[in-house]
């Protein structure tokens, strides 16, 4: 009991100093050559329309702008500059995170991101990215901090009255993360007077709000966050995509996803309103992202970092467009 013990208490140290460094809105992430670049943001940020009619007036948050690989204003401004801005994780376990191994991002988010970069600027490493918390990737793109997000951003209506979303990357789900041992049985009245996490700016924290079951709620800047209050035991359960709660779950087998799936959610790049030619473009390289069957670069993608703990996923999801 007590090297187990000893154990977890080792892990969240690990896991809570990661989370220290990911604590800052927007931390600039060295490159694979170890520099950190410099980039220019746009001489004046380009802000959002305001969310609330436009949120009314959506039916189908997933059809995004028909692909295109015209250079027009945002993608010039990208090749002049000669690097893409993005917006990632580096704590998300598989997706986008700091490999301790080579110390360079990787994950899905990351392989996507300089397929986009190699379209654009014929080079995969010519990426400036950029470590952005959970509730701060829309106004990381309203302030011009950013090109895009890739970031596990779930696309629904009122985020998309706020910034452009690509076609759907990756399909998922709210499922609760917990203690191996613990009663909680789902997403259910089994978390009446127990403590959940969420990250703020999240759909899970949005679900929270919709019905806590009676469940007092904390919410922390990121996800990783979440997992060291799980591992403290100060937080009973963590609400979040399913696809990262596996993440979680394969770097602590100590806890574990319980209940299904209870929403229907989709990833998608996210981009300022009004760069619509870099939507195309990127739905353009998403094209062929999802191209050539099982040996397509999204396949090869999800074989490399998820099929271990995301079992059974044959293809990607259609890409929808508006007509």
């Amino acid at each position: 009991m007590r090297t187990h013990a000893r154990r977890r208490a080792a892990l969240a140290a690990v896991t809570a100093a990661a989370c220290a460094v990911a604590a800052a809105v927007a931390v600039q992430l060295p490159d694979r050559s170890g520099r950190v670049p410099q980039h220019p943001d746009r001489t004046q940020p380009v802000a959002a329309a305001a969310p609330s009619a436009a949120a009314a007036q959506c039916t189908d948050p997933e059809a995004s702008l028909r692909p295109s690989t015209v250079d027009g204003p945002a993608v010039q401004r990208i090749k002049a500059r000669g690097r893409l801005v993005a917006g990632v994780d580096q704590n998300s376990y598989h997706w986008g995170y700091r490999d301790p191994a080579t110390g360079e991002l990787s994950g899905f988010d990351i392989d996507l991101v300089h397929a986009i970069a190699k379209d654009l600027l014929g080079d995969p490493d010519k990426v400036v990215f950029i470590a952005v918390t959970t509730s701060q990737r829309i106004p990381a793109l309203e302030q011009g901090k950013v090109d895009i997000i890739a970031r596990t951003m779930t696309i629904n209506c009122e985020r998309a009255a706020q910034v452009a979303f690509s076609t759907a990357y990756f399909g998922t789900g709210q499922q609760l993360l917990i203690p191996r041992k613990s009663p909680i049985t789902g997403f259910d009245d089994s978390l009446a007077g127990r403590r959940v996490c969420a990250a703020k700016g999240s759909t899970a924290e949005t679900q929270l709000k919709k019905n806590p079951h009676s469940a007092s709620v904390l919410t922390v800047p990121n996800q990783l966050d979440c997992l060291v209050r799980l591992q403290l035991g100060q937080a009973d359960a963590v609400l979040t995509d399913g696809a990262l709660a596996a993440g979680q779950a394969a770097q602590d087998p100590s806890v574990g996803l319980v209940g299904k799936p209870f929403t229907t959610e989709s990833y998608g790049v996210a981009m300022n309103l009004k760069d619509e030619d870099l939507v195309r473009r990127v739905n353009a390289v998403l094209e062929e992202f999802r191209r050539g069957g099982g040996d397509s670069p999204w396949m090869q993608a999800y074989r490399k970092w998820l099929a271990a703990d995301l079992k059974g996923i044959t293809a990607p999801p259609e890409p929808k467009y508006r007509d």
